[in-house]
């Protein structure tokens, strides 16, 4: 986050100018690699709608999407806080977008019965930021955030029996 634009460019082995004239400021950048990676995201969930396993394919993209929080948290927050001081639906756009996915595959897991009936979207993705957002200081931040995975994943499976 601290770069500057011209760091990035030498690191990215293009001249400055080549930078500038495709991203003018820090925030077109930004803007520009989260686009891609939450299109991505939306589309490897997209992609496991049709897996035929559907509780891994839930865990899959919950995983994915957990990292993607892990690895993008500070870059995420400049384009939420800048989003909306600028007034631009970018952030929203994107939240919607990987809701609908999340909330597709959740949808299908419980319609198949290998999620419990009561699950709920918006809890289950709160919690998977949630997740990010305990594991991020953390010495092994991905495996943290595995474990912690691994417990929501536990409680989401559909047991015949509770007790």
């Amino acid at each position: 986050m601290d770069a500057s634009l011209d760091e990035i460019a030498r690191r990215a082995g293009v001249a400055s100018g080549t930078l500038y004239r495709h991203f003018p400021t820090r925030l077109d950048l930004i803007e520009a690699v989260l686009a891609e990676q939450i299109a991505e995201l939306a589309g490897l969930g997209r992609g496991l709608l049709t897996a035929e396993d559907e509780f891994d394919a839930l865990s899959t993209w919950l995983r994915a999407a957990l990292m993607h929080a892990l690895t993008y948290r500070g870059l995420s927050a400049a384009v939420m806080n800048s989003a909306l001081d600028r007034g631009n639906g970018l952030v929203s756009t994107w939240h919607a977008e990987l809701f609908e996915v999340g909330a597709a595959l959740l949808a299908r897991a419980r319609q198949s019965g290998v999620v419990a009936a009561d699950a709920d979207e918006a809890d289950v993705l709160k919690m998977v930021g949630a997740m990010a957002w305990a594991a991020q200081d953390t010495p092994d931040s991905t495996a943290q955030a595995d474990r912690l995975l691994a417990l929501l994943m536990n409680g989401l499976r559909h047991r015949s029996v509770r007790r």
